[in-house]
């Protein structure tokens, strides 16, 4: 006889009844956040539940499940919840219910790999963790904000527990409305939060799952093997202050395989220590990913805005380094041809008004990093299809035509991706063509050397024909000096 934990008067009847009733009060359509973990598995379990037992009549709204699909989810854990919703999908329309489930994706010009090879992004660190924003908040926000747009509210399923931390609680408790059972969402107007199993400690949630049986055929134990050698999941995030309450997902079996931001990967290293060996290439990338962004040789020793910052240098000179004075630095840079967007190692050190010595601070990678990571990238992809699958694309084609149009607006005219996409996997693809200025390399040689002979900054030249270029054909060029002014503003040509 099966077991059903709702008819015990245990607090599962409770959360069921709470969702039952939140869904008859209103024709608010339901968004529920998936992320494959117990938690979320269980809050998706319960609405399933509470769901089947209304009638038909009273089935008057959609339910949204959306899983986010960073496009950089560990292989394994990614497939699963892909099975995962499909099985929800099948067997919803089976039963009569109204469920619709999506996977949400960053824009192909903000995914990882286009943010990192394509405008240089460093990879993420844990002061600077720009990939969930990006690759999950904005793709799930987006989603939300089309049913705002759609239904006028949308009320968003998440499940968060007040026994996860005291600063997850604290966050919940922040955005409560004293009386409701829904919490306001801290940046988007229209939606509100519902924590259905806000109130459950982690005994309940495996209590839960492991025997009440799964609506849509899984199995929950597997889904406890998963949590064998991992110490958390990696939640569904569509709250910006909940993002910093839930830490790094890089200890998870849930999070991304490129994970930067913890010490050591969890996540593949848990994998491969049960015997799942093709991924030890992921694994291998990864600890690349790390080692290129402590590299200071690799990135460009100013920001992605031109500005140049300087940090404390605490340590005793070395022989090789140059020691100049701060009012001597563009005369420096410029009597020695140093351009900082591309200068590898800049034995520079500043002297300030006030005596201390600085450094020059570094800001994305170098052109020549990003090709290398490209080129590591593409090798890596080549591997896992030798050792588990023929199919697997860890970039795809409209990220790498996203990256090509990056380094064309960083100036790289040489065009160099197709080459390096054919000399390291042997493809050609129908490249979109590109009308940006494309210089030859005898072209680009004739151009350094004037600017050589003339005293101007290559690199300053180069942008300055790209601006008119964006500008040429167009009838009304308002703007265009405007252009041009700050291109001649950035901070490296007034040090």
């Amino acid at each position: 006889m099966e077991l059903n934990i709702f008819n015990t008067g245990t607090k599962f009847t409770e959360a069921k009844e709470l969702v039952k009733e939140v869904y008859l009060m209103d024709e608010r359509p339901w968004v529920v956040g998936f992320s494959g973990g117990k938690d979320s598995t269980a809050v998706v379990q319960l609405v399933f539940q509470a769901l089947q037992e209304l009638d038909a009549s009273q089935l008057h709204k959609k339910v949204y499940v959306i899983s986010s699909d960073t496009q950089v989810e560990t292989p394994l854990i990614i497939d699963k919840i892909t099975r995962t919703l499909g099985r929800i999908q099948k067997k919803a329309l089976e039963l009569g219910l109204p469920f619709e489930t999506q996977k949400v994706r960053p824009k192909v010009d903000q995914t990882f790999w286009s943010s990192i090879i394509g405008k240089g992004y460093p990879t993420p660190r844990q002061k600077f963790r720009w990939c969930t924003d990006r690759l999950k908040i904005e793709p799930a926000n987006r989603f939300i904000l089309d049913k705002v747009d759609q239904f006028g509210e949308v009320i968003m399923l998440l499940g968060v527990r007040d026994s996860e931390s005291a600063t997850r609680a604290a966050v919940m408790q922040s955005h409560t409305i004293e009386g409701k059972k829904l919490m306001r969402h801290s940046t988007l107007r229209n939606a509100f939060v519902f924590a259905p199993i806000r109130t459950f400690d982690v005994d309940d949630v495996w209590e839960f799952l492991l025997q009440y049986e799964s609506p849509w055929g899984d199995d929950n134990n597997e889904l406890l093997e998963l949590y064998q050698s991992s110490n958390s999941e990696c939640p569904l995030i569509v709250d910006k202050e909940v993002k910093e309450s839930a830490g790094s997902c890089g200890n998870s079996r849930f999070g991304c395989w490129t994970c930067t931001v913890v010490s050591e990967d969890k996540a593949l290293s848990g994998f491969i220590n049960n015997g799942i060996d093709w991924l030890r290439p992921l694994y291998d990338f990864r600890s690349f990913l790390v080692q290129i962004r402590e590299d200071h040789s690799k990135r460009q020793k100013q920001r992605m805005n031109g500005e140049v910052y300087l940090l404390p240098y605490n340590d005793e000179p070395e022989e090789e380094q140059v020691i100049i004075a701060k009012a001597d630095i563009k005369q420096y840079l410029d009597s020695n041809n140093i351009n900082l967007a591309t200068v590898e190692d800049l034995n520079i050190l500043v002297e300030d008004e006030d005596g201390s010595l600085k450094r020059f601070g570094v800001g994305p990678f170098t052109l020549k990093a990003r090709e290398e990571i490209l080129r590591q990238l593409l090798r890596t992809q080549k591997q896992i299809r030798e050792l588990h699958d023929p199919n697997v694309e860890l970039i795809t084609v409209e990220e790498l035509k996203a990256i090509r149009k990056y380094w064309h607006d960083d100036l790289q005219w040489e065009d160099r991706l197709p080459l390096v996409v054919e000399e390291e996997t042997g493809e050609t693809y129908n490249w979109d063509h590109n009308d940006r200025p494309v210089f030859k390399e005898d072209q680009l040689t004739d151009l350094e050397t004037l600017c050589q002979e003339e005293g101007a900054n290559l690199s300053v030249l180069k942008q300055l024909i790209s601006v008119e270029k964006d500008y040429s054909g167009v009838k009304v060029r308002r703007g265009l000096f405007q252009a041009f002014d700050k291109t001649l503003k950035q901070d490296f040509l007034h040090l």
